[in-house]
Order: structure tokens, then sequence, then C-alpha cells
């Protein structure tokens, strides 16, 4: 006879009985954050971050200081979640250097995606290859305001001789949310292209990334 789980199970509770995956992004977010506050449960108070931030994507994008201003959310609370979104992008990153970037393209959307889907202002980070397209080091070339970010190609090419790179993949986001590549980020992408082709080292990729779309300017052909 099958048993049939309690029907005012906990977070907890259905997460040991279901698995993280059965559990909805409340549910989730309550186990992180423990305990409510006066007046409101823990579910409820995970329901109002929620509809505060937009969604877990806001909320884990959210500078600690905007955390720490939500009633509910002190300094411990406002770190956990700065540090959940970091040990997540950690994990994918740590899978980068075991095989061939080149061969795991929908692995490195995936991290770029994490890296930069939730930022509020364009970000542009670069991925350094070796001569095998394994990771050496990400590192983040600019940020700037909410329509444009400062990337000098002078500069990406003298960080990619420093970390000895053979090539790389370089990415950015569009906080208006459309993915599209703009005139610039082609314009940008040619000539960063070109400058690193003088020093021997080849772009493999353009990202650009608009919450949780990824797109791979390589794959247009636009490289």
């Amino acid at each position: 006879m099958s048993v049939q789980p309690p029907k005012h199970e906990r977070p907890r509770e259905r997460l040991l009985r279901h698995g993280a995956a059965a559990l909805q992004d409340a549910e989730l977010l309550a186990i992180a954050l423990r305990t409510g506050i006066p007046g409101l449960h823990v579910m409820e108070l995970g329901n109002r971050l929620l509809r505060q931030f937009g969604g877990l994507r806001g909320l884990l994008g959210a500078a600690p200081e905007e955390l720490m201003a939500a009633p509910g959310l002190g300094a411990a609370k406002a770190c956990m979640l700065a540090a959940l979104l970091e040990l997540a992008r950690r994990a994918i990153e740590e899978e980068l250097p075991r095989a061939s970037s080149l061969d795991h393209p929908l692995q490195v959307k995936q991290y770029c995606k994490l890296a930069l889907g939730h930022r509020r202002v364009e970000h542009c980070i670069a991925l350094y290859l070796d001569n095998q397209l394994r990771l050496i080091a990400t590192g983040e070339l600019a940020r700037g305001t909410l329509s444009q970010a400062s990337v000098y190609p002078r500069e990406v090419v003298r960080e990619a001789l420093r970390h000895h790179a053979a090539a790389l993949i370089v990415a950015h986001n569009h906080p208006s949310g459309v993915a599209e590549p703009s005139a610039a980020d082609h314009g940008f992408t040619q000539h960063l292209k070109k400058a690193l082709a003088l020093v021997d080292i080849k772009l493999v990729d353009h990202l650009i990334v608009a919450g949780g779309t990824v797109v791979s300017m390589a794959e247009r052909g636009s490289l």
C-alpha cells in the first residue's frame, strides 16, 4: 500500500521525501531562510521576497544592501543569498576545465547565464582558454551603465597574454532583456578578433546574455 505524504508537509520534509526538484521556488527559499519574522511565516516571507524582487533571478541578483533593506532580511540572510548564487556559479565553473569548452557549448552558456543573467547593469567577462580550449581562468573586463560597458580590445589582449591564453570567449549581458547583438556588439567583436589575431590568440565566441537567453555570435556566423 502506497503512503501518501502529509497534507501540510513542510518544505524540508518535502525535500527529503521527494527531492529538491519537486519543491517550488518559495519552498526552496524557505529552507534557505530557515525562519520568518514576527507575524510572518517563513513561507510567506519567501513569497513576499519573490514578489518584491520579481522572482528568483531578481532576488539572487540584488546587491546585499538592497536585500538588507527588505523587511525580514538582515545581514546574515542577505549574505546567505549572495553566497548561494556564488556557490552555484563556482560549481559550474569547476566543470569547465574538465573538458573542451567547444565540445560543451551548453555548459559555457549555462555558466555565462548564471554569471550575467541577473545583472542590472552591463558586465563583460572573459573566459581564457588553453590550446585545447580548456578553461584557464575567468575575469571581468568591464562593468558599465545600463546602456553600455566600455571594453578596450588592447586591454583584453593584455589580459589574455597575462594568462598565457591561446583562445578566449567573451560574454556580456543586455540588462534591457533583449539578447540580440547590437551593431556595436558586431563592431566590437570584429575589432577584438583582429586585435587577438595579431598575437595569435583565437576569439572562439562572443555570447550575449539577457535574463535566461544566451545568443552565440559564433553560432550565428558573426565571427
